[in-house]
């Protein structure tokens, strides 16, 4: 996993301008256009649009746009909860780019519409069914949901419009509902049943990595007495200068940035402040 997420990173670092920016936009966009083109159909001809839906039977018949097309069709039947879904995910992708940067969230977005194919055409293998069909970014907006509530677990949101709950407890209910579905169709010996959802999401293991190997770390030392030391110098730097973090690579600090995030590496020796566009890229300091 480390290597592959330290891959994508050097990747990201070399081209920057790489993907679409505000890609959700885009995604939303595509989504209302081919829901209007449903409501305008559905009377003559229901399944007008189903060459845009993926499944490994077309592929196999030369149709390659339906790998793309698929991510256009809406997953929602209602104008009302199309538009409550749409605005829900719009808000946790714009959050994720700003969070990754342009690069790196076009990159999560499209191995995640990269691998929900794979797990369909596996599927499809597995069951010898090579008519089933993906309609929607169902596991796409799934796995961006997971890494939104991990990065971001306290962010609350009204639940039916009414109950405050944290991101981080419906990530939990979602995962619990997650594993069910998979056991039971473990149960069924539906094995594409498991196949499609679990390589589905994989991207989302390998871009979270780095943050688990963090917060393991955190949590092995925050009570050593280095750390103690650690937050004693914080306070006397910061009554000192006016700050409590500097950026070592670009020297922001989080008295002239307040909504920047600052984390400090644990790779690095000594304790090095980076803000959040340079924990992962940055070279590590070494002991002279």
């Amino acid at each position: 996993m480390k290597k592959l997420y330290d891959g994508v990173q050097r990747f990201c670092a070399a081209h920057p301008r790489f993907g679409i920016p505000n890609l959700m936009r885009v995604i939303v966009i595509g989504n209302v256009a081919v829901y209007i083109l449903m409501l305008l159909t559905q009377n003559s001809d229901a399944s007008a649009l189903s060459f845009l839906t993926f499944n490994l039977n077309g592929l196999l018949h030369g149709e390659v746009w339906r790998i793309v097309t698929f991510i256009f069709y809406p997953s929602a039947g209602s104008p009302f909860w199309l538009l409550i879904s749409l605005y829900f995910y719009y808000w946790i992708g714009s959050t994720l780019e700003r969070q990754w940067g342009t690069a790196k969230f076009n990159l999560y977005y499209i191995s995640g519409t990269l691998l929900t194919v794979l797990g369909a055409i596996l599927a499809s293998l597995i069951s010898g069914n090579p008519y089933l069909t993906v309609a929607g970014t169902g596991y796409v907006n799934l796995s961006m949901f997971f890494a939104f509530a991990f990065l971001f677990p306290d962010t609350t949101v009204l639940f039916m419009f009414i109950i405050p709950v944290k991101m981080k407890w419906l990530a939990y209910l979602d995962g619990a509902l997650f594993a069910f579905d998979i056991i039971r169709a473990i149960g069924a010996h539906n094995w594409a049943g498991v196949v499609l959802p679990v390589v589905a999401l994989l991207n989302f293991a390998v871009f979270i990595w780095p943050e688990v190997h963090y917060l393991a770390a955190r949590t092995k030392t925050q009570y050593s007495p280095k750390t103690v030391q650690f937050k004693q110098a914080a306070k006397q730097q910061a009554q000192e200068k006016g700050y409590h973090h500097k950026c070592a690579v670009c020297g922001r600090t989080d008295t002239d940035y307040p909504d920047l995030q600052f984390r400090y590496c644990s790779k690095c020796a000594g304790y090095h402040c980076f803000c959040q566009d340079h924990i992962f890229n940055h070279v590590h300091f070494t002991e002279e």
